[in-house]
């Protein structure tokens, strides 16, 4: 009877003790979440910033256009996106006109951030003052026939001798802050076209305004109506010393 009820206590002993290893392995595996498989992808979806309601990835739409293919430079896209960020506007419309390149290129580009969509690329003119084939001098003075660099928000549409045409409001003291009182529009205009091009190398030139193709001027007016952002680009160096909307790198929060 002695010898039945020991070889019990050891039977029951020895159950034990593999029951506390096992537990103990269950313990090391919940506590380390199970890492013994190795670099398991987590996707993660970009989430809107509840502040601003903008996206925090839309420098990543550079690459998913293939900008670069239609000549768009990255620089040129993030100084346009630091703009965007700060004005305080929630369209998703960012409207770039780059003056860095000839006015012979397709330079003005319209991109819908929130869609991902390059709406538009065309041709732009710049003021007759500002130069021929490419634009280097510009002015925020009324008369001046010359571009304005800077920071825009678009206004309202209205009917004139260009048939519709945007108000524009320069945003920038000292670069384009005197435009809406310049009559410096967007508009459709028989000089730009590719006629034109042909036969003097370059388009015809505005008194300063961003004037575009008539067939393309009712869509992009359309589009870009009502506040959005309008970036007028060259690599001036007091511009881009001085720029507020460029004092900061754009930040993705």
């Amino acid at each position: 009877m002695r010898s039945h009820k020991s070889r019990h206590r050891k039977f029951v002993g020895m159950m034990s003790v593999l029951l506390g290893m096992v537990a103990l392995v269950f313990v090391y595996f919940a506590g380390t979440g199970l890492k013994s498989i190795p670099n398991s992808p987590v996707k993660v979806t970009p989430v809107a910033n509840v502040k601003s309601g903008k996206s925090i990835a839309h420098l990543d739409v550079y690459d998913q256009l293939n900008l670069s293919k239609v000549g768009l430079k990255k620089s040129v896209f993030e100084y346009a996106l630091r703009g965007w960020q700060k004005i305080d506007t929630a369209k998703a419309m960012l409207t770039i006109v780059d003056l860095s390149q000839p006015s012979s290129h397709k330079r003005l580009y319209v991109v819908d951030l929130f869609n991902k969509k390059l709406l538009y690329n065309t041709y732009v003119s710049h003021g007759r003052n500002s130069g021929d084939l490419m634009a280097n001098r510009f002015s925020n003075t009324e008369s001046s026939f010359q571009s304005s660099l800077g920071f825009y928000q678009t206004l309202n549409t209205y009917m004139g001798k260009h048939g519709l045409s945007l108000q524009l409001k320069g945003l920038e003291k000292g670069f384009n802050d005197n435009v809406y009182n310049r009559n410096i529009v967007l508009h459709g205009a028989d000089y730009v076209c590719e006629d034109i091009i042909r036969k003097t190398g370059r388009l015809g030139r505005s008194q300063g305004c961003p004037a575009v193709p008539y067939a393309e001027s009712k869509g992009i007016i359309q589009a870009v109506k009502g506040g959005s952002c309008l970036f007028v680009y060259s690599p001036n160096p007091d511009y881009l010393k001085q720029s507020a909307y460029l004092a900061n790198e754009y930040t993705s929060l």
